[in-house]
């Protein structure tokens, strides 16, 4: 029987899963391969990313670096006191705690959401430092639960879980290409003028995802058997999200955003369950 601690921090952890699945369905079912414990870490990590995310995105009318450094203190006290009251930030301790997930990832993560704030364009400098904070990081997070704290296994496989995280950012920087202009008035990739987005320009975007994407394979083979169908499911999806833009020109990829149909990914998951 639980306590009233172990109920609490089931809780946390359901919620955080709720807020997966209402917020990502192609998230919620990439992870659908893993175990039960190994989903409900990295849903937890999810939730973290996306409570920051939404403050940055979401609500204009509250001061937005202010919140991101109070979810920033949030953690700490509840790495510090075991408890918070935010549901979200409470599950996410717990994960950090269990897989001793690094503190300077979450510092870069919290600088790239405060760069969305205040930057509309970047240089190339700004966007490999936003990249590894908003995506590469969370990768690594993600590897620390696949590999249940083996240190000599992150070192290894770290190169690749943050090309993984690199190229899956890149792909969600041309599907909203155009309602990131449009709606937030960024830019992420350095020297592209949205106005004069040329084919040559995507062109060189895809390539550099394409090896990204050949690299983060290469990764996603030497994980763990038991986390590594799961990750490929993702890799498949985002895959195939890539190969739609690719088909698509410069004004297609400002005027449309693309996504994987049901069926599609229903598919996709059949054959990664055949394999």
């Amino acid at each position: 029987m639980m306590n009233d601690l172990q109920f609490y921090n089931e809780v946390c952890s359901d919620l955080s899963i709720l807020l997966t699945s209402k917020y990502s369905t192609s998230f919620s079912s990439g992870i659908r391969l893993f175990d039960i414990e190994t989903r409900r870490s990295i849903c937890s990590i999810y939730g973290f990313v996306r409570l920051a995310d939404e403050i940055v995105d979401s609500f204009h009318s509250i001061d937005k670096l202010k919140h991101l450094d109070k979810i920033k203190l949030d953690l700490k006290e509840a790495l510090e006191f075991g408890y918070s009251e935010n549901t979200i930030i409470h599950s996410f301790a717990n994960v950090v705690r269990k897989y001793h997930i690094d503190w300077d990832f979450i510092v870069s993560f919290l600088e790239s959401m405060k760069m969305d704030i205040y930057k509309k364009s970047f240089s190339t400098h700004d966007f490999k430092m936003y990249v590894y904070g908003s995506s590469e990081v969370v990768g690594l997070m993600c590897l620390k639960v696949f590999l249940e704290n083996d240190q000599k296994d992150f070192i290894q496989l770290s190169v690749y879980a943050r090309k993984l995280g690199s190229a899956f950012q890149k792909i969600n920087f041309l599907r909203d290409f155009g309602s990131d202009f449009e709606v937030r008035g960024r830019v992420y990739f350095p020297n592209v003028d949205y106005y004069n987005f040329s084919e040559q320009q995507k062109k060189e975007i895809e390539l550099d995802i394409l090896k990204e994407f050949n690299e983060g394979l290469r990764g996603i083979q030497l994980l763990p058997i038991n986390v590594r169908s799961g990750v490929r499911l993702a890799y498949r999806y985002y895959y195939r999200l890539f190969q739609m833009i690719c088909k698509l020109s410069p004004d297609k990829v400002k005027a449309e955003r693309v996504s994987v149909s049901k069926w599609s990914k229903m598919l996709i998951l059949f054959r990664e369950i055949i394999c």
